[in-house]
């Protein structure tokens, strides 16, 4: 990993995601939380007021109840209208939020009235709830759709009814009472649901009774066909997220049938309200951990920066320990430890391994002549010609010292090695740096090869003391020429003397 600055980045990056992962899960988590406990609230606050609702509702039936059996007691017509007020509505009408009970015959004449004796002059034979107790003999109780009441209090309200019938089973009219829309909206006022929460209560045909938020523009309106009604049509309770057809709002809905009455209730909270908690509390730990991993991101990137720059120094300096400074070729330490790798590499696998040693033909008479500065300008021109010769990625080029170069060339026999040698002299020729000191009046050089192949060397020692003797033959013989070792007595044609002014010799 040290080696590698951007590993640094990736496990930075690795763990910057980790902490995101941790942290998106326990937003997450904490979601769900806020969602439950605003269920755990809707549930307990519907299930609240179901049970209010069904006591009050029961507490109208049994009124209800008690006035048919009180019109069933024998003698009831004789006694005095306070006697037979007080039997038939005795507590009854005292009941919170009941108008009045009533009494009516088969056409709808009020016959019996809890706020008036003398009961009051009313016919009801054109309200709903008197329609379906005549039309059908088995409807119960039944719950009208609300209407605003002919008489006394005008405040919206809605009938409980129960029909009364002759022993031979006709009708004979109904008792109803009327119970205002207001104990709803107390009701539903008294529940924390919220800015955006509502609660609504409906008949089971889908008319509206109460609704909070209260408009009184949509109490009596019906909601069948609508998306959430028919929802609440499926089963007899559940939950489920929607939006309210009436004010396009999306919640949470919890709705309940309540029991024995034909009453549908609803309680909803908005999610941006169920949320808005956790909303706050995830912009709050989302900051904090984006802005940690930014700031782990950050840093790993500058300390990968830095690294790098580290490394890069330190490739400089390794470079600068294995390179010439003059010439950028390898340094002598550097070509020995390629020298002997190579060597056993050779010696291993029965390769052939040539090493040439370059000398610059009287390099001391051309720093006389010319100044040290012209004297490193002609070892860099003879350092470029030996590395434009040399390109294959397993040889090695080096400045051996002061004037002397080397060259090591892996898996190459003696033809192929005099090849490159013979290059190499010939560039160097070619530059026509002036040198009236030298025979050539040019700068040349002299090359020594020494070959593994068909010699035993002991060492790779031996080796670059082999050519380094063949440099010395090729100098005493003239220079500007090219020698190989242990074969000094043979020469080779006149290679040397194709070139204008050449008088070099190759011998092997």
């Amino acid at each position: 990993m040290t080696r590698r600055p951007n590993i640094v980045i990736a496990i930075s990056i690795v763990l910057a995601s980790a902490i995101l992962a941790i942290a998106v899960w326990v937003l997450a988590q904490m979601r769900d939380d806020a969602l439950r406990r605003a269920q755990d609230s809707v549930f307990n606050v519907s299930l609240l007021v179901e049970r209010d609702v069904s006591r009050n509702l029961e507490i109208y039936d049994l009124s209800l109840r008690a006035v048919i059996e009180g019109l069933k007691q024998p003698g009831l017509l004789e006694l005095s209208p306070t006697i037979r007020h007080m039997v038939l509505f005795d507590g009854s009408a005292s009941a919170k939020d009941l108008g009045s009970i009533i009494v009516t015959d088969e056409n709808g004449v009020v016959t019996f009235d809890s706020q008036a004796s003398p009961p009051r002059h009313i016919n009801v034979a054109d309200r709903d709830y008197f329609k379906v107790q005549r039309d059908s003999p088995n409807v119960g109780l039944y719950v009208s759709r609300p209407f605003t009441p002919k008489i006394a209090s005008k405040e919206t309200s809605i009938a409980l009814s129960r029909r009364i019938s002759r022993p031979d089973g006709s009708f004979a009219g109904v008792v109803a009472g009327t119970m205002r829309l207001a104990y709803f909206r107390k009701l539903f006022d008294g529940m924390n649901l919220g800015a955006g929460g509502s609660m609504a209560l409906m008949l089971s045909d889908g008319t509206m009774l109460m609704r909070r938020p209260y408009d009184p523009k949509i109490i009596g309106i019906n909601l069948t066909g609508t998306a959430n009604y028919t929802r609440f049509t499926q089963q007899p309770s559940g939950d489920f997220f929607g939006t309210a057809a009436i004010d396009g709002v999306e919640r949470w809905y919890a709705f309940r049938h309540i029991d024995m009455y034909p009453m549908i209730l609803d309680v909803a909270l908005s999610t941006r309200d169920i949320y808005v908690g956790w909303r706050r509390r995830a912009w709050i730990i989302g900051s904090l951990i984006l802005s940690l991993d930014a700031t782990i991101i950050a840093l790993a990137f500058l300390f990968a920066h830095q690294l790098q720059r580290r490394y890069a120094a330190e490739e400089e300096l390794r470079v600068l320990a294995r390179t010439d400074g003059l010439t950028g070729l390898n340094n002598r330490r550097t070509f020995e430890e390629h020298a002997e790798v190579e060597w056993r590499r050779a010696q291993r696998n029965a390769w052939p391994l040539s090493m040439l040693l370059i000398d610059v033909d009287s390099f001391k008479g051309f720093n006389d002549l010319y100044g040290h500065s012209a004297g490193d300008d002609a070892l860099i021109g003879v350092a470029r010609c030996i590395a434009q010769s040399v390109r294959r990625p397993g040889d090695t080029a080096a400045r051996y010292g002061g004037e002397e170069f080397a060259v090591l060339l892996p898996d190459t026999d003696e033809a192929g090695a005099i090849g490159i040698a013979e290059k190499i002299r010939a560039a160097v020729q070619a530059l026509q740096l002036r040198h009236v000191a030298s025979s050539h009046h040019v700068l040349t050089v002299s090359i020594g090869i020494a070959t593994t192949l068909g010699q035993s060397f002991a060492t790779s020692r031996a080796l670059v003391n082999a050519s380094d003797e063949a440099l010395y033959e090729a100098k005493d013989a003239g220079r500007n020429r090219v020698l190989c070792y242990r074969a000094l007595a043979h020469p080779l044609p006149d290679t040397a003397a194709k070139a204008p002014g050449s008088e070099a010799r190759n011998s092997i």
